[in-house]
């Protein structure tokens, strides 16, 4: 698996541990950390990955309440967990990791939901995700404008 890859998911697994336990994802974070530290059995946790996870934490209201303004006919507590965080990270990838082009940030949420969750679960990750690829431009504006 290629590196990015890989780090999207342990970002992504991070995300559905903090969101499982009602805990912050800093606060789980720092524990793939420090247990990657002290474990040799468990690999290091990349730049990326705290990168990501790092980047959705600043933007996790405004993440949340996209999600919820343009996830037709779902609301985002009854949403699957795993499909409320691939759709979280992928927003925060497409939205504001520059360094990502569009099409991979929502094939690697797709593929993600492909691993993690329902059949049905890629169609939808996809479709959300592209429907704020579409609104990129005024989502961003708007969260510039917040900040």
């Amino acid at each position: 698996m290629a590196a990015r890859s890989n780090a999207r998911k342990r970002a992504f697994q991070i995300l559905f541990e903090a969101d499982q336990r009602g805990a912050s994802v800093q606060q789980v974070l720092a524990d793939w950390v420090r247990h990657a530290r002290s474990d040799d059995r468990q690999p290091p946790v990349s730049e990326f990955t705290m990168q990501l996870v790092e980047g959705y934490a600043q933007h996790i209201a405004r993440i949340d309440e996209l999600i919820a303004t343009y996830a037709v006919d779902w609301e985002l507590d009854r949403m699957p967990v795993a499909d409320r965080n691939i759709v979280r990270l992928g927003a925060y990838e497409l939205i504001w990791e520059d360094g990502t082009p569009d099409a991979v940030a929502i094939d690697e949420a797709v593929q993600l939901a492909k691993e993690f969750s329902t059949d049905e679960s890629p169609t939808f990750v996809n479709g959300l995700l592209a429907r704020f690829k579409d609104l990129k431009p005024r989502l961003r504006r708007d969260a510039d404008a917040d900040a």
